[in-house]
């Protein structure tokens, strides 16, 4: 078995593993591993199809990593002071909802 061979078999099983992910997060990051693998291994066997695909992949997958990190809900949100704290979970005591 040679080297290209390893590859794309390693390439194959990260997508197999990538479609199993529930959390977007490790998600993107099985699928920007394979892209580098499918990169190794269409560029080692001179498969333009493989190698062009998983180039145009490759940054598509690194950008939806970098919102699925960045932006997460709340991630910028502005923090409460302890007053605020205070009202709200008085807030939440007396209605029984949440704010």
């Amino acid at each position: 078995m040679r080297l290209s061979d390893l590859a794309g078999y390693f390439a194959a099983g990260l997508v197999v593993i990538a479609f199993c992910m529930k959390d977007m997060i490790s998600l993107r990051l099985a699928a920007l591993g394979s892209n580098i693998a499918f990169l190794a291994y269409g560029i080692a066997l001179g498969l333009a199809p493989v190698w062009l695909l998983h180039a145009i992949l490759l940054p598509v997958n690194g950008w939806r990593l970098w919102q699925a990190v960045w932006q997460q809900p709340g991630r910028n949100a502005p923090r409460e002071n302890p007053r605020q704290q205070r009202t709200r979970q008085q807030t939440t005591r007396q209605t029984g909802r949440q704010t």
